[in-house]
């Protein structure tokens, strides 16, 4: 079965937004209702799945939710817009190429995985893996490639963090990564020398506290910002605090949107 135009022109559409001088901004979301909020946003132009979020609110803890629950929860995402969405996939489920394909299957036009800080040589493996998948659903994916060299660095040194994703990220670029994510609390100096290695939106990174705002990583040549689980953790923390005053003498506010 040939993959359906739309999808195809999606993911070029999503190719142009990773490629545009505007840094694209993309608000992570975990399921059709937030995807919707999210999207009817003009601003939006892109989402982005959260997978530690998805998992949360399937009762899983991070990287434990099964790959059928997973790519279930991206397929109803990708029906509830016409937006390009780039999906979540966590290390890959085992068969980095075959979870692209599926995911390719329901919609999605672009991912993260993770390598975990594998062996390089398993790492460019599998990305080399998910670009041959994609190339035969003949979609121009986008693959965000994730590596985890600043967030599971323990204690080496930062200038071998630095080294290391730069070595790992031109080798997933080599094999046909769109992007190269690397999570983590980028400051300036670490962002402009990932910028170097890398080359011009080619980074993707992520919105922590601490980190540099969306329009100071674009000044530095950052293609993409997302912002992970945190869209969750904001929206149940305000759960919690309406919560709060509900229990005492709140009231629901009159500015509250009426249900669809």
């Amino acid at each position: 079965m040939s993959t359906p135009d739309v999808v195809i022109n999606k993911a070029r559409t999503l190719a142009d937004l990773h490629q545009a001088p505007t840094i694209l901004r993309v608000v992570n979301v975990w399921d059709p209702i937030s995807a919707r909020t999210v999207a009817e946003l003009p601003e939006t132009s892109a989402i982005a799945t959260a997978g530690h979020s998805i998992a949360a609110s399937h009762g899983y803890q991070d990287g434990e939710l099964p790959v059928d629950l997973m790519i279930a929860a991206v397929e109803r995402i990708v029906a509830a817009t016409d937006l390009p969405v780039s999906a979540d996939l966590d290390a890959g489920y085992g068969d980095p190429g075959e979870t692209v394909r599926r995911a390719i299957g329901v919609g999605a036009v672009g991912a993260n995985v993770e390598d975990r800080l594998v062996p390089l040589p398993d790492a460019v493996a599998n990305v080399r893996s998910m670009i041959a998948a994609s190339e035969a659903e003949r979609v121009p994916f986008q693959l965000n490639a994730r590596t985890d060299a600043f967030v599971r660095a323990g204690d080496r040194p930062h200038d071998e963090s630095v080294a290391d994703a730069i070595e790992r990220g031109r080798a997933f670029l080599d094999e046909g990564a769109s992007l190269v994510f690397v999570p983590g609390v980028l400051d300036r100096e670490t962002t402009e020398r990932l910028v170097e290695g890398l080359g011009e939106n080619r980074l993707s990174v992520i919105g922590l506290p601490g980190a540099l705002s969306a329009a100071e990583y674009e000044s530095l040549g950052v293609a993409r910002i997302s912002y992970g689980p945190l869209t969750q953790r904001v929206a149940l923390r305000a759960l919690r605090d309406l919560a709060l005053d509900l229990y005492g003498d709140g009231v629901i506010p009159e500015d509250t949107p009426a249900l669809n």
